[in-house]
Parts: C-alpha cells; sequence; structure tokens
C-alpha cells in the first residue's frame, strides 16, 4: 500500500467525524520537496477555515501512526470547482453536470469532449452532447474527467 491509501485511510474517519468527506489524497514531489495534499470537500464547498480544522485533526493521527519517512509538506485544500471525477460516488455525485473528458489519445478527432454527465456504467462513461446525442467512451481511453465550470 502506499503512502496516499495508507494516509487515507487514517485520515477519512478523522475527515468524516467532522461531517466532511475526504475527496482524495496525494504524496507529490513538487519541487524538492514531498507535498501530502488532501482534498476535502462538503455540500456547498469548504472553506480555509474548515481545511484548517481539518488539518490539525488529521495532523494528529499522522503523526501519530509516521507513515512517511522523512520531511514533508502537509496541506489540506478543497477540490475546487473544476474538480476531477474520480471515484463512483463522484460521478453519483455530478450527475446531469457538465464535464470535459479528456483522452489518451484522439477520439474521434478530438482530444477533448464535453458534455452532461449521464452515468458511469460498466468501465464505460456516458456523456450526452450540447447536440443531444449521447456518447460512450471506455475508460480506459479517457484520461481525465473533470467538471466544466462555465462563467
Amino acid at each position: 500500500m502506499g503512502i496516499a491509501q495508507t494516509v487515507s485511510k487514517l485520515a477519512e474517519p478523522v475527515v468524516a467525524g467532522l461531517g466532511f468527506e475526504l475527496v482524495d489524497t496525494e504524496y507529490v514531489k513538487e519541487g524538492s520537496d514531498m507535498v501530502l495534499r488532501l482534498y476535502v470537500d462538503k455540500p456547498g464547498g469548504i472553506g480555509i477555515d474548515e481545511c484548517e480544522t481539518v488539518s490539525r485533526a488529521v495532523e494528529k493521527v499522522i503523526d501519530e501512526a509516521d507513515p512517511i519517512e522523512g520531511s514533508y509538506i502537509f496541506e489540506v485544500s478543497s477540490p475546487g470547482l473544476d474538480r476531477p471525477l474520480k471515484t463512483d460516488r463522484d460521478f453519483e455525485r455530478y450527475k446531469g453536470e457538465l464535464v470535459e473528458l479528456t483522452f489518451y489519445a484522439q477520439e474521434d478527432g478530438k482530444k477533448n469532449v464535453e458534455g452532461c454527465l449521464q452515468k458511469k456504467e460498466n468501465n464505460e462513461v456516458y456523456i450526452k452532447l450540447e447536440s443531444g446525442e449521447e456518447v460512450s467512451y471506455d475508460m480506459k481511453k479517457v484520461a481525465l474527467v473533470r467538471r466544466s465550470v462555465r462563467f
């Protein structure tokens, strides 16, 4: 099990106990630093004070378990409006909303496609295009699905 998964298992009950959802956990190298980042959310969005509350609570649990050798930077953040959809729960939550799919290689001559999320089922994602046509794509060909935000 990787560090992100280990931390996620430690943090999830703490985050849930505070009334929030742990959306994602990443442990990445940025410049010369290692960064442990938790993305948390709740209906209506999450603010900086709530991120600080989560940070303080989770930091204690991580320090006690000590799953990371060496130093790292710890951050708690909102996933943002244009957050990537990763879990089945994400796809269910954002059903009916506008999403953008980015492909590993061009599909039908396009690298990206935008449409209204219908469902994700059997490793296929279904969207309704602006034309009204419903199409599906194999998730093995999809690099990223993210909410599409228009202002």
